[in-house]
C-alpha cells in the first residue's frame, strides 16, 4: 500500500526586496541564476518550516529528491547570451553562467547542497510546470524511487522585448512531501495533502463550438483519476471551492465557462508560478475544506490540484512549541494585503 505523503513544510521567496546574501549566505551564490537563488532559498525556508535537522538528516541521500517546474527561469540570461554573441561573440559569454543554457542544471545546486539523490527533475511544460512537479514528484515517490519529496517552482523576470514581459513572474515556492507517518511520529506539522493531475485541451478544439464542454469533460475526468471527486467539483460535503489560474486565450476562455461563476478566477502571469503560489494559499487555511486550484496555458497545457488542508485521521498536527505564523501563512496574509486574493 502507498504511503500517503504530507506537506509538512513550505516556504516562499518575493523577488522585492530579496538579497541572495541574506537569503544564502555572503559567499558561493553570487553567480548562480536569479531563479537558482529563489528557489535555493525557498527550499532553505521550508526545512526550516520542518526543523532540518530532525527531518532530511533522517533521510537516506539516496531517498531524497526534487522536482522543480519553471518557464522563464532561463528566458533572461538565454537573451543575454544571445546578445553577447552576436555583438562582441561566443568568446565573451561568461563561463560561470554559460552552463546554464541548459534548464535542467538551474536546480543542480539544489542536489548538491541537499544530496538529492533520488532524482532530480525539471519540468518546463507551460504554466502547468510547477503542478506537475508536485504530480511526477508524488507518482515517483509512489513507485518507490524516493522517500521524500522538495517540489516547487521558481521564475525570473523576463526580458524586456519578450512578448509576455509584462506579466513576467519572479520568485519562488517550495513544498516539502514525506510520508504522514514519518511527521506524526516526530510530532511534526501537517499543512495538508496534494492530489495533481495533468492534461491537455488543443487549442483548436477549444476556440470551436464545444470547447467548454470538452474542458468540463476533462476537468471531470482529472478530478475522478485523483480518487476524491466523481464529478466536476462537488465532493461529500457539496461542491468544492475552486480557483482557476487562467488567461484570455481560447484555452483559458473555455476552461472558465466550463466552471462558470463559482469558480475565483485569477489572471494568469506569464510562467507557472501562480497556480503554486494559490496552493500554497489553500494549505495556509488549515481549517478550511478541501479546494480545486486548476491552471491551463494558451498552448493547451492544463492540470488541477486538490487541496485538502490539515492532518489526516492519524493524528498529525503543530509541531509542539510552534507558532501559527508559518510560510503558508504570510504568504497568504501577504498576498491578502496586496489584494491578491
Amino acid at each position: 500500500m502507498t504511503a500517503e505523503l504530507i506537506v509538512s513544510g513550505v516556504g516562499t521567496v518575493r523577488a522585492e526586496g530579496f538579497d541572495f546574501k541574506t537569503a544564502l549566505g555572503r559567499r558561493g551564490y553570487k553567480y548562480l541564476p536569479t531563479a537558482s537563488q529563489y528557489f535555493l532559498a525557498a527550499a532553505k525556508r521550508a526545512l526550516a518550516d520542518i526543523g532540518q535537522d530532525d527531518t532530511l538528516e533522517a533521510v537516506d541521500a539516496e531517498r531524497r529528491a526534487a522536482a522543480v517546474g519553471t518557464n522563464s527561469a532561463a528566458a533572461s540570461l538565454h537573451d543575454a547570451m544571445d546578445r553577447t554573441v552576436m555583438e562582441t561573440g561566443a568568446a565573451d559569454l561568461s563561463p560561470v553562467l554559460a552552463p546554464y543554457f541548459s534548464i535542467n542544471l538551474f536546480g543542480s545546486r539544489l542536489a548538491t547542497e541537499h544530496e538529492l539523490k533520488g532524482f532530480n527533475v525539471t519540468f518546463v511544460s507551460p504554466r502547468v510546470a510547477g503542478l506537475e512537479a508536485i504530480e511526477t514528484g508524488q507518482r515517483a515517490l509512489a513507485a518507490g524511487r524516493a522517500g521524500w519529496l522538495l517540489a516547487g517552482a521558481t521564475e525570473q523576470v523576463l526580458a524586456e522585448d519578450e512578448p509576455a514581459s509584462d506579466t513576467s513572474e519572479a520568485g519562488a515556492v517550495a513544498l516539502v512531501l514525506e510520508p504522514a507517518a514519518a511527521v506524526a511520529a516526530r510530532g511534526g506539522r501537517a499543512y495538508g495533502r496534494l492530489a495533481a493531475r495533468s492534461f491537455f485541451l488543443p487549442p483548436a478544439l477549444a476556440a470551436g463550438a464545444h470547447g467548454a464542454e470538452r474542458a468540463r469533460v476533462l476537468i471531470d475526468g482529472a478530478l475522478e483519476a485523483l480518487g476524491h471527486v466523481p464529478v466536476l467539483g462537488h465532493g461529500p460535503d457539496g461542491p468544492l471551492p475552486i480557483t482557476a489560474v487562467l488567461d484570455d486565450s481560447p484555452v483559458g476562455e473555455a476552461f472558465a465557462a466550463a466552471l462558470g461563476e463559482r469558480a475565483e478566477r485569477v489572471p494568469a502571469g506569464a510562467g507557472c508560478l501562480e497556480p503554486v503560489v494559490r496552493v500554497v494559499a489553500a494549505l495556509a487555511d488549515g481549517s478550511g475544506p478541501a479546494r480545486v486550484v486548476l491552471t491551463a496555458a494558451a498552448e493547451g497545457n492544463a492540470a488541477v490540484c486538490l487541496v485538502t488542508p490539515g492532518g489526516p485521521a492519524t493524528g498529525v498536527g503543530t509541531r509542539p512549541g510552534t507558532q501559527a505564523g508559518t510560510q503558508a501563512e504570510t504568504q497568504a496574509e501577504a498576498r491578502a494585503e496586496e489584494g491578491g486574493g
